[in-house]
């Protein structure tokens, strides 16, 4: 096994063994997909793993954590999700975050872990980071996808309340729907799209490095750059995260869970989290505190080793290699 402090690995540059290619969904949707499988000459691979990120992502940011699973022996496949990264965009505006409804995304999901699972070799595991966190355990919850085990890192399982009711926020963000304003932007970007900016990073991250490599391919690849999400998406998001604490739900789903949450996040509600965990038979809870962001896999050396040692520990319980 490889030690994940032994070499630094280049995160602004998609390794040389990767394939980046497309997967059309069943309706016809192109979709941006990465794999990074295991050479097979060498050694037989541990299993493998779909990484699916969260708003506003792309793939890009989390080279790095591909390259922790992959030496590992896993192989890794991630996709942007529909209308983020390069997998096009579903509202008029190229850099407005928009969707009809979350179901989209979890028929994205069902549809793409099928093709997946029947080409990749299992174990299959599924790893979720915020919005994506939230639609993998949607999925699994509503028995659309069955992996042998799941990570989520900061799922969003309810939106960070910054003051008001969800019912509040909800009825105002579907009034805007009802004037006429639900595909356009629900709160100002940043000045300068292309550039650092301190206070959104301390949302995410303590590494400033590893913040900026999403500056970074913001200049490289324009594309995948993505602002802030439409008023549909807001109001389709709360409506979604009280579908997903569906209590019954949570007690009957049977999958070992792993996920990873910090105490101090100011995007998703961490209470929330830990009561859900609790509903969740098989699920483990590895919390942090102020020493860690949202974007957890993303933090500072000491933080992400611990989160990474985390998750191959539960790997290795959970799906133990034959």
């Amino acid at each position: 096994m490889t030690d994940l402090k032994e070499q630094r690995f280049d995160r602004r540059s998609v390794p040389a063994d990767a394939t980046e290619g497309t997967w059309n969904g069943p309706d016809g949707w192109q979709f941006r997909k990465l794999d990074w499988l295991q050479d097979v000459r060498q050694q037989e691979a541990r299993g493998s793993v779909l990484f699916m990120t969260g708003r506003a992502d792309f793939y890009e940011k989390y080279l790095e954590t591909f390259h922790d699973f992959h030496a590992r022996g896993w192989n890794v496949t991630s996709v942007d999700w529909r209308g983020q990264g390069g997998s096009g965009r579903c509202g008029p505006h190229p850099h407005v975050g928009h969707i009809d409804d979350f179901a989209t995304w979890v028929g994205d999901l069902e549809a793409l872990f099928g093709a997946w699972r029947a080409s990749h070799p299992g174990p299959h595991i599924v790893v979720g980071h915020s919005m994506g966190g939230h639609i993998v355990l949607r999925a699994m919850t509503e028995q659309r996808i069955r992996p042998d085990a799941a990570i989520l890192s900061a799922p969003m399982l309810a939106p960070a309340g910054g003051g008001m009711p969800e019912w509040a926020a909800q009825l105002a963000a579907k009034i805007m729907c009802m004037i006429g304003r639900g595909a356009r932007r629900a709160w100002k970007p940043i000045e300068n799209p292309l550039e650092p900016y301190v206070p959104r990073q301390a949302l995410l991250t303590h590494d400033a490095d590893r913040y900026a490599d999403e500056f970074f391919w913001f200049r490289e690849r324009p594309y995948v750059r993505l602002g802030p999400a439409s008023w549909r998406w807001v109001e389709r998001a709360y409506s979604s995260t009280r579908q997903l604490r569906h209590r019954n739900r949570l007690m009957q789903m049977d999958l070992p869970v792993l996920v990873l949450a910090t105490s101090t996040d100011e995007l998703v509600d961490h209470p929330t989290i830990e009561r859900a965990v609790h509903l969740i038979p098989r699920a483990e809870l590895k919390l942090y505190g102020a020493e860690a962001a949202h974007e957890i896999f993303r933090e500072v050396d000491q933080v992400r080793n611990d989160a990474l040692a985390s998750c191959f520990s539960f790997l290795d319980r959970v799906t133990p290699k034959t």
